[in-house]
């Protein structure tokens, strides 16, 4: 209580002695007094008093006047007491004072014990109003927080709403093309092999490359296109990875862009890893570093007259950030909260509208989080978050050496075409293959054959791919089993009798090391 501000204002400097004392006496140390009512008010705008003594007969200003002037800067929801000290006061005095603004009043000639009492009770409440009004800030601070984290909450849950919807749309549609691609793809291997045991076909074969790698294109925009809604169980690359490397390796990547193409712009491109720490996180490296390359293109079309980009890692608790920081153009509020969206572009004809996308669903399948801050003309940063690896960082490599022997192999497919490009892509591996297009029929011939692996589809008469291979490891349950889909291979859709799902267009590479991958496995398990 003794920390309480007082001011004093009597023109008897008499009263000014003895309140002072009396008050210095009990604790108060912070007491200003004037007999000039004229300072009254430059001395309380200046000391920011908690408590005013205020004498009402005084030459001009009177009392009344002071308390008309001091209403005038005291805020309305402020509760600031002012104390009147008078001889004698009638009715309609006192009402005329307490009408101004007075609190209480303090009769001449004064009681010792009643002047601190009614001090103390006044300072009190002043005390009271201070700290209601503080937690009322504080609570009125907290509740606007609780709304926009709540805010910001519902936005990325209609976010991914909106990406998982789409994500379906897509999976359809990739599905589709990729039975079609697939064929253009396989047969095109396969023709591909024939024509180069003919010098005469060379010329042609180089058109038959050129075939190939477009359908190999079509199956990686295809494969973009569902790149936002893949789950972190569909890549089997899980190693650990250091986001510092990981940068040096995006800038490095990027230079021939920013350097090179980009004269005249003067882009620089800073980087600040964690200072003598590694920056750990576990993830498939080629997908981490296009999200990278990502943001730094976009940043480099966001500065058309120059710039700088920083990139930053850094350690939070558990948690590894990395910053994408531009000094470019920034974003309105619309782009900021729509540029995740597939297909959303502001580069025209420049721009997919898959970029932001691809990084947000990158993110979403490594346990990762994307914040974006951004201001028109005062660029943008993107915040990447990862959950902290701290175990090994030993990898493990696949040994394809398994694949040399020859292996018995039962393929089962609803898709004569697509059974035959898979049976010939083993057989030149000199594997020996029996095919079959209905799924009870394999089921028997599995029953009473001796198999390696078993290569299976989804859709097949009979029983369908899952059926199949639940019925396989039911009577075998060390058989690897691979299932191709022309769907997104999510883990939380590999049926529990399947090994691996193998996206199509399969081409000859892929098919190894999925087989190498399961047949791995099987081995470590004995």
């Amino acid at each position: 209580m003794t920390k309480a501000k007082i001011l004093i204002v009597d023109d008897e400097e008499s009263n000014v002695k003895l309140l002072n004392r009396l008050l210095t006496k009990a604790g108060y140390a912070e007491i200003v007094a004037t007999v000039d009512s004229r300072e009254a008010l430059p001395l309380f705008t200046q000391f920011e008093p908690d408590l005013v003594l205020l004498d009402l007969n005084m030459p001009h200003p009177n009392g009344f006047e002071v308390l008309e002037q001091l209403k005038e800067v005291i805020p309305p929801d402020t509760y600031l007491p002012i104390l009147i000290l008078i001889g004698d006061i009638n009715p309609q005095a006192k009402q005329k004072a307490l009408a101004g603004g007075a609190k209480d009043f303090l009769i001449k000639p004064f009681d010792a014990m009643e002047v601190l009492l009614r001090i103390e009770n006044l300072i009190e409440t002043r005390f009271l109003h201070k700290a209601i009004r503080a937690h009322s800030q504080d609570l009125e601070h907290r509740v606007q927080e609780a709304l926009r984290e709540l805010k910001n909450a519902q936005s990325q849950v209609i976010q991914q709403e909106r990406m998982h919807a789409l994500g379906l749309m897509a999976r359809g549609v990739a599905h589709d093309f990729n039975n079609t691609l697939a064929v253009i793809l396989g047969f095109g291997e396969l023709v591909l092999q024939e024509m180069r045991r003919f010098p005469q076909l060379e010329e042609a074969s180089k058109s038959m490359e050129i075939i190939i790698t477009a359908a190999t294109d079509a199956s990686q925009i295809v494969d973009r296109l569902r790149e936002f809604h893949r789950s972190a169980g569909e890549h089997h690359v899980q190693v650990p990875i250091d986001l510092n490397l990981l940068v040096e390796q995006a800038v490095s990547f990027t230079k021939p862009r920013w350097e090179n193409d980009s004269i005249g712009k003067d882009i620089a491109i800073l980087t600040e890893n964690c200072a003598g720490e590694s920056a750990l996180v576990l993830g498939d490296p080629a997908e981490l570093r296009e999200v990278l390359v990502n943001l730094i293109f976009n940043s480099i079309d966001a500065m058309p007259h120059g710039g700088t980009i920083t990139l930053r890692t850094r350690k939070e608790a558990d948690k590894i950030l990395v910053d994408v920081s531009d000094t470019g153009t920034g974003m309105t509020e619309e782009v900021r909260n729509r540029c995740l969206e597939p297909f959303f572009t502001t580069k025209g004809d420049r721009g997919t509208g898959l970029g932001l996308a691809m990084v947000y669903g990158i993110l979403h399948r490594h346990s990762g989080v994307v914040t974006l801050e951004s201001e028109l003309g005062k660029g943008t940063t993107f915040t990447l978050k990862f959950p902290a690896y701290t175990g090994s960082a030993q990898q493990v490599e696949l040994n394809t050496a398994i694949l040399e022997s020859s292996l018995h192999i039962l393929i089962a497919d609803g898709h004569p075409i697509l059974c035959d490009i898979a049976a010939q892509y083993l057989h030149g591996d000199g594997h020996t293959i029996e095919r079959v297009a209905n799924g009870m029929d394999a089921l028997e011939k599995f029953k009473h054959g001796s198999f390696d692996l078993v290569i299976t589809g989804q859709s097949m008469p009979g029983l369908n791919g899952e059926q199949l291979a639940n019925g396989i490891k039911a009577i075998c349950p060390e058989m690897p089993v691979i299932m191709l889909t022309g769907f997104a291979k999510d883990a939380e859709e590999r049926p529990p009798g399947v090994d691996l799902m193998l996206g199509k267009p399969i081409s000859r590479k892929a098919l190894r090391h999925a087989m190498a991958q399961v047949l791995n496995s099987r081995v470590g398990a004995r």
